[in-house]
């Protein structure tokens, strides 16, 4: 049985791309991302507004930055699985989207599994069968 009460996350995006964009999503999504995130305006992650972006980087735990990113912050229940969500658009080098996805992994995330969002989506009743069908093809 899936447990669907976990923070997730994965790579969004094709590889190969200039950007590559993370999703997360779940209860901790926010305070997860929040860890390895810092504002330019020195603002923290969870005071920000629903669907802004927010400028800054993803920062390691010795202080280095990884990379410079846009990070857009969502609120349950909208958003596309119903849950709390963030997405982090970064560099699309497979090594960036590699280190921050293994970041926050470390931070309290595990990897979605394929179609997982999908179906939390429609768990969450945020779309039908047919909808959550389409998705996969």
């Amino acid at each position: 049985m899936m447990n669907t009460n976990d923070t997730i996350c994965a790579v969004a995006t094709a590889q190969g791309g200039a950007i590559g964009v993370i999703r997360v999503s779940g209860a901790e999504s926010i305070e997860v991302t929040g860890k390895i995130f810092s504002s330019v305006k020195g603002k923290k992650l969870s005071e920000m507004k629903p669907y802004t972006l927010v400028y800054g980087n993803i920062v390691d735990k010795d202080g280095g930055i990884v990379d410079d990113v846009m990070v857009s912050v969502f609120r349950a229940p909208h958003s596309y699985t119903g849950e709390d969500g963030v997405e982090i658009s970064c560099h699309g080098s497979s090594y960036i989207l590699q280190k921050v996805m293994q970041m926050l992994v470390e931070n309290g995330c595990r990897t979605a599994r394929p179609g997982e969002f999908t179906q939390r989506a429609f768990l969450n009743g945020k779309m039908d069968l047919s909808q959550a069908e389409a998705v996969a093809m």
